[in-house]
């Protein structure tokens, strides 16, 4: 079963999908389908509680189960973002290197723009190899707020 709650954040409102105990998705939406609801299950409410920790400065790792779907590759460089450090940015390049795929910093890329369960998996942590933003789903404007965000409480 399919569980779907809206949460809103400071930036605006995001849908969190959740099957089976755990989280598979995670966007930013202007318009939520009326399916979605308040989080009901205990694991919608403590990625709530989790993300408003987040958005205040208080929480600088999360502790949820998280299942997205997609390729092996994917999956690999999906897992290698969530070792990106809070407050901190690895470029393309570096994300290739640390799997091991050196030469694969635009497949890095193109795996970082299929990412389904933003924030949780932090791909908003990965710039140009110039340390500029480039791409992501919930903007650019959000993705910079994200940065500033973590690197105001890193130190903390």
């Amino acid at each position: 079963m399919k569980d779907t709650a809206k949460i809103s954040t400071p930036l605006g409102l995001v849908l969190i999908t959740a099957a089976n105990d755990t989280i598979t998705g995670l966007s930013f939406t202007d318009d939520p389908p009326e399916t979605a609801v308040t989080p009901k299950t205990p694991l919608l409410k403590e990625a709530e509680r989790q993300l408003s920790e987040y958005f205040s400065g208080i929480r600088k790792a999360f502790d949820l189960p998280l299942r997205a779907e997609g390729t092996e590759f994917q999956k690999t460089v999906w897992a290698a973002l969530r070792s990106i450090p809070y407050g901190e940015t690895r470029s393309y390049g570096q994300v290739a290197k640390s799997i091991g795929r050196p030469s694969a910093s635009r497949a890095v890329g193109m795996a970082n723009n299929k990412n389904p369960i933003l924030i949780l998996t932090p791909c908003h942590r990965v710039v140009g190899s110039d340390g500029g933003l480039v791409g992501y789903a919930g903007g650019l404007e959000r993705k910079e707020q994200l940065l500033k965000l973590e690197r105001t409480h890193a130190n903390r």
